[in-house]
């Protein structure tokens, strides 16, 4: 399949209407009164620019919208665009150099003023400002200009062919931000703008009125939102933290919430649960994978903050691509999947596991291999010369410190990996931190994912839509999290190759579908077997929970599980 075919083919999904689902329940916007949504991860930002959080992201598209979303099964469905652009309907040039938007007509904010394109070029300048530390900026990656044609009008060029265009404003990580209220919001000011980046002014079907951090959020139906009847709720309660064990509970057995967002349990607990008959859980799988980062650099207290975990301080441990490996090969990841998740998982070697043509055959991790990494780590150097059972070398033990969000399954994980790594001679501290606090991005604590003051660290991470480039392009060199981008910044572990980011490139200019597949495998597996710099676990079927009473939630792994938010009505009430 040539550069231009891979979008022809999306022409039709273009014409698409976004939300056309019958929900035999019309009338007033508001009328089936509050809605009540519960997310042990609890939002501590509603700006997605600034947080990579997935609880962050999915409670902010209550608020703000992108162009456009993928449905849950990945297709590309107008939002506030009129069609999705291709090369087919002439949005995208016939050289993929460039895609124009067309937004419908009449959009307004929920502040009443026009939406125009304007403000779709302003959200660009405010992700690619150099000083903004933007934590979406791979959704932007090869942009070199946003122009405002006309009121409706918005033209995305690119610095070469882009076989895939839809980075910037497509899914919930990339939402249009109203240019009034952010506009002195740009680069270093970022962060600093609460009450923008706590009560964003959206399109979406609801607006906040009260925002706690890491607690509650309220919020009322969008008066000015552009379907009519839409949403069915006039409020909404969206609550935070906890655990997924009272999550599911508070939906399946106590019926005090309609929705419950990962339900990250083990499969007979989620089980016993329905048996309230108050809700039903609901699943499916994508791409999202448990997995663990291994610090490239050095996490050390005793470093300067100027240098602590970044580039300019090597791991003195993790440095080496054999220790990592005998670290990732003494796992068992069948019995991980049977304690945490059942059905609802399966082991895999590849941060990217699906769609097909993107899943590499790699499958080498999959076999626990205790005695071969015990031989990797004696030909690195690291054997146990006083007898304790941890290996030691010029002078330093083998000791790693090994972080993750607080949650019963991550907890069984690191006890499971800690007793694996124990065999082999290495002595694990393990730390779990508040997932509110950990997926938070706030620059100024220390506990942050993104921050990375560990050695290994757990956590899962997902694409939006159905092409991986931009989520592979994360890796790029520079752009790592660091103290001139306030600490953002999606290059987790600070992996850096110049063969990889080639790799970037060429995925950038490459339309034949079958050999963007050859690449982005090529790129799973330098990041995966080749490096192991990530090593992945699980790849996690996504479940959650909602209300029997609770109608039109149609789960979504390839986007927001908010996405069709405005849909959802009450059942028999």
């Amino acid at each position: 399949m040539k550069l231009k075919s891979l979008l022809l083919a999306a022409t039709a999904m273009g014409a698409m209407a976004p939300m056309a689902y019958a929900d035999g329940h019309e009338g007033e916007r508001g009328r089936d009164g509050e809605v009540r949504i519960i997310y042990w991860q609890a939002p501590s930002i509603l700006n997605p620019y600034l947080s990579g959080g997935t609880k962050d992201i999915e409670s902010s598209s209550l608020v703000v919208e992108p162009l456009g979303r993928y449905d849950p099964d990945g297709n590309p469905v107008p939002f506030l665009a009129q069609e999705i652009p291709t090369v087919g309907n002439g949005g995208v040039s016939e050289d993929l150099t460039s895609i124009t938007w067309k937004l419908k007509e009449g959009l307004k904010w929920s502040d009443g003023t026009p939406l125009t394109s304007a403000d779709v070029k302003f959200t660009a300048e405010y992700c690619m400002d150099p000083e903004g530390g933007c934590a979406q900026g791979a959704k932007f990656d090869g942009v070199t200009s946003v122009e405002a044609l006309d009121d409706l009008t918005i033209k995305v060029t690119f610095d070469q062919p882009k076989p895939n265009p839809y980075g910037p404003f497509m899914g919930g990580q990339s939402p249009i931000i109203q240019a009034a209220q952010f506009a002195d919001c740009m680069g270093a000011r970022a962060p600093e703008c609460t009450d923008a980046n706590f009560g964003p002014i959206g399109t979406g079907p609801f607006v906040v009125t009260d925002f706690k951090p890491n607690d509650v959020i309220t919020m009322v139906a969008n008066e000015n939102y552009r379907e009519a009847g839409k949403p069915a709720f006039a409020s909404v309660t969206f609550k935070g933290g906890g655990s997924a064990e009272a999550s599911g509970r508070a939906v399946m057995e106590t019926g005090e919430f309609d929705y419950g967002w990962n339900l990250q349990l083990a499969p007979d607990v989620i089980a016993k649960m329905a048996e309230g008959g108050k809700g039903v859980p609901v699943s499916a799988f994508g791409a999202l994978v448990e997995r663990l980062e291994m610090n490239l650099t050095n996490p050390s207290p005793d470093l300067s903050p100027e240098t602590r975990a970044t580039v300019a301080e090597p791991h003195p441990i993790l440095s080496d691509g054999r220790v990592r490996k005998a670290l990732s090969i003494a796992i068992d990841r069948e019995l991980l999947v049977e304690v945490g998740y059942g059905d609802a998982g399966r082991p895999t070697c590849n941060l990217v596991p699906a769609p097909a043509i993107y899943a590499s055959d790699n499958t080498e991790c999959l076999t626990q291999d205790l005695d071969g990494a015990r031989a990797l780590l004696d030909e690195a150097g690291w054997t146990d010369t006083d007898g304790d059972g941890i290996r030691d070398k010029d002078g330093m033990k083998l000791s790693l410190l090994y972080q993750t969000s607080t949650n019963a399954v991550r907890q069984d994980f690191q006890a499971l990996i800690k007793q694996s790594w124990s065999e082999i001679g290495v002595e694990t501290e393990l730390r779990n931190l508040d997932g509110s606090v950990f997926f938070g991005g706030d620059p100024g604590s220390p506990d942050t994912f993104q921050k990375f003051y560990a050695d290994v660290e757990m956590y899962a991470n997902v694409f939006d839509g159905t092409d991986p480039q931009a989520y592979l392009a994360a890796y790029r060199c520079g752009n790592e999290p660091k103290p001139d981008s306030q600490w953002q910044g999606e290059n987790i572990n600070r992996f850096c190759d110049p063969e990889y980011d080639a790799l970037i490139d060429k995925l950038a200019t490459t339309g034949d579908l079958e050999e963007r597949g050859k690449i982005a495998r090529k790129m799973n597996d330098m990041l995966t077997k080749e490096s192991n710099t990530i090593v992945p676990l699980v790849d996690r079927g996504r479940v959650s929970g909602h209300a029997v009473t609770l109608g039109g939630v149609r789960l979504n792994v390839f986007d927001s599980e908010l996405w069709n938010v405005a849909d959802w009505y009450r059942i028999g009430e």
